[in-house]
């Protein structure tokens, strides 16, 4: 298939700025893929689509403060890093993205936190990418120094384009100015994340709540755990019409052997397997075997998934509504089906539903 495919009419006001207070409140669209139907519910009435020895997989990856505010050294230029994955713990080396590229170069130092007074140095040392770099934290503390340095300078690493929206528009009412970053740290992650390296959050997982999640329990539904940290492929362009051209971006990926039995299990006894989240649906795709069973795996995927593609392990799938020409609208696409979801697109359209990270959600059946 082509990248423009893909390419939709997305209203600006449709792209939600900040989170459902209630997380479970969120609207849910509900596609059936056998009988081509669509319902509109809220998201708690999951609970009405769920039978027991049913699973949910869900990506329990912990998302950091992983965006930078700094300045170059000399001129001054104001810089934005985005930290994607450290490299090396003992020599301090991260991947991240800097914003403006193009006049970062090897050996330039860059300097975070000296209007707050707590100032860390990064050397720039290698170039990974047109907006990648690799840089040298310049800390002679602990480990846990170090980190504890980061989390205190950094911030939630929002969506660019959420951020460049919320510049030019009133905040909510009910939510004060000074708050937006406590609100975004709360929010911008789910309740059961537990395993840190994320820099953006798994979000199909964040409409969960925890009295939802009890209650899918008393019905007899459990949750498989798996982890998938989401990077730099979240925030980078597709450039290439053909779609089999695209190159992901590695991300790292955790399946243990508890997740595996219950998947396996469940598809034996013929539950349902519900991937939370596109994240999910990959990390299970990779996790696989001939048989179309799981198996455990520690290591990293580049998977790429868009249409035609036959899923081997999951029978039905949470996410939200992604922005046009996005990976994660093309996995989704491969599993509802192409034209089917473009229909379920157009109908959020008219009925105004919310797209992207803090928006509403999809259950595809």
């Amino acid at each position: 298939m082509k990248l423009s495919q893909f390419k939709f009419n997305l209203p600006q006001k449709l792209i939600a700025l900040y989170p459902q207070p209630n997380r479970d409140e969120a609207k849910l669209m509900v596609l059936d893929r056998r009988t081509k139907t669509i319902e509109h519910r809220v998201f708690k009435d999951l609970v009405n689509y769920v039978k027991d020895g049913d699973v949910f997989v869900i990506n329990n990856t912990k998302v950091f403060p992983a965006r930078l505010y700094g300045e170059k050294e000399k001129t001054g230029a104001k810089i934005e890093v985005l930290l994607l994955r450290e490299l090396n713990h003992e020599s301090r080396l991260w991947d991240v993205l800097v914003d403006p590229a193009r006049k970062i170069r090897i050996g330039n130092k860059l300097y975070f936190g000296v209007e707050e007074g707590e100032e860390l140095v990064a050397e720039v040392i290698d170039n990974t990418t047109t907006r990648g770099r690799t840089l040298r934290f310049l800390f002679d503390g602990t480990h846990d120094e170090f980190k504890e340095k980061i989390f205190s300078l950094g911030k939630t690493p929002l969506p660019k384009e959420i951020l460049d929206i919320r510049e030019n528009v009133d905040v909510p009412e009910g939510i004060e100015k000074s708050e937006i970053e406590e609100y975004d740290k709360d929010y911008f992650q789910t309740i059961y994340a537990k395993v840190e390296g994320a820099v953006s959050a798994p979000s199909a997982g964040m409409h969960f709540s925890k009295i939802l999640m009890k209650r899918l329990e008393i019905l007899g539904a459990s949750f498989a755990e798996l982890t998938l940290h989401p990077g730099m492929g979240n925030f980078r362009e597709i450039e290439v019409e053909d779609l089999t051209k695209h190159k992901c971006d590695s991300e790292e990926m955790y399946v243990d052997q508890a997740c595996c039995d219950m998947v396996n299990e469940a598809n034996r006894r013929h539950n349902n397997v519900i991937a939370v989240g596109t994240t999910t649906m990959k990390a299970l795709e990779t996790a696989q075997t001939i048989s179309g069973k799981i198996k455990p795996f520690n290591g990293w995927t580049n998977k790429f998934i868009f249409p035609p593609y036959t899923f081997s392990v999951a029978n039905a799938m949470i996410t939200n509504f992604h922005l046009p020409k996005s990976p994660m609208m093309m996995e989704v696409a491969a599993f509802a089906g192409y034209d089917f979801l473009m229909k379920a697109y157009k109908e959020a359209v008219e009925k105004e539903y919310h797209f992207f990270a803090y928006g509403d959600a999809m259950l595809i059946l």
